[in-house]
């Protein structure tokens, strides 16, 4: 695999924006509606968070972003300076290559950079490649939060920094 080239852009980017509209209509096909959860754009730039686009070449490839949290926010994250990931995806002609472990560990980096103690996420039972992708790379249940707290078919994840 050539290694793709992971740039920082603006959540409202237009390389960001389309494939955040193929993740949304990934979300339409396995659970029937896009991703209800509040996203301020805002919440991505630094020092309040981070969002990336990798690129094979010039051509956008995948994307994934964090946002900072209070600890106590959604009745308590772990950790005392937590970040959720948001909008990790692979384009899906671009999947199997291992891109998804790349970005993932771009976006660690740079919230362990930043201060972040423990990442957390939400995700879904429909989405068993993500699930492998972030069990595999330590991510433990931890206590439900946010929009799907109390969603059946949710699966909340963190990982210690």
């Amino acid at each position: 695999m050539t290694a793709p080239t992971i740039r920082q852009v603006p959540y409202n980017a237009p390389d960001a924006q389309r494939l955040i509209d193929l993740v949304q209509g990934e979300y339409v096909v396995r659970y029937g509606g896009r991703d209800g959860a509040a996203v301020d754009p805002d919440e991505f730039d630094p020092p309040h968070g981070l969002f990336a686009v990798a690129y094979d070449g010039d051509q956008p490839v995948a994307i994934g972003g964090w946002r900072r949290h209070d600890p106590g926010d959604y009745g308590g994250l772990p950790g005392r300076r937590p970040a959720e990931i948001k909008r990790m995806y692979v384009a899906a002609s671009e999947r199997g290559r291992g891109l998804a472990r790349v970005l993932l560990g771009y976006l660690e980096d740079t919230a362990r950079r930043a201060g972040v103690d423990w990442l957390v996420l939400e995700t879904g039972q429909r989405q068993p490649e993500a699930l492998a992708l972030y069990r595999s790379s330590g991510y433990i249940d931890v206590p439900h939060f946010g929009t799907y707290a109390d969603a059946p078919m949710a699966v909340h994840l963190g990982k210690p920094l």
